[in-house]
């Protein structure tokens, strides 16, 4: 199967923890107006629940994951804040 390119760059949860080299897991992710599952590789072992990042299709449903915390959410509190 070809490698699918629009999965690239879309964040997911994993559904089930990977093992890094050992063996997948499984990720959940937003894509095309809804969610669609994909068995998911990482460098190193992942918990159940971790946000990850797409950045690699293997085509097959198989994608490479990264950890990823989205940096807007360390922003400090709202413009309305400040004053």
């Amino acid at each position: 199967m070809a490698q699918d390119d629009a999965v690239i760059g879309c964040t997911g949860v994993l559904l089930i923890g990977t093992r890094g080299a050992a063996g997948p897991g499984e990720v959940l992710v937003r894509i095309r107006g809804g969610t669609e599952a994909f068995l998911a590789w990482s460098a190193e072992p992942l918990p159940v629940g971790a946000t990850v990042l797409v950045i690699e299709s293997r085509g097959n449903r198989q994608v490479d994951v990264m950890e990823w915390a989205d940096p807007l959410d360390a922003l400090p509190g709202d413009a309305g804040d400040a004053g």
